[in-house]
């Protein structure tokens, strides 16, 4: 049991350098010294407290917004 947590805590630690995608725990990339993102996502809530306001935010349900979001139909089926 006490691997697992490591492999998650470790998981959770993991970073990516935006500049020569070497992989490392450290906050700066030890090849080239930039800044280093989290690889893994956030964790994923149903309950979403935030939800309402972040949908207020990106203006969610208005006509925009769902013009922009992608399409597996193709540009010849919007005649149809």
């Amino acid at each position: 049991m006490a691997l697992l947590s490591c492999i998650t805590m470790v998981r959770s630690k993991l970073k990516r350098c935006l500049t020569c995608d070497k992989y490392g725990l450290g906050t700066n990339c030890e090849v080239c010294g930039v800044l280093m993102e989290v690889v893994a996502p956030l964790k994923y809530s149903p309950e979403d407290p935030q939800g309402n306001r972040r949908r207020k935010r990106l203006d969610a349900g208005s006509k925009e917004w769902l013009e922009s979001l992608p399409t597996t139909k193709k540009e010849d089926d919007k005649n149809e």
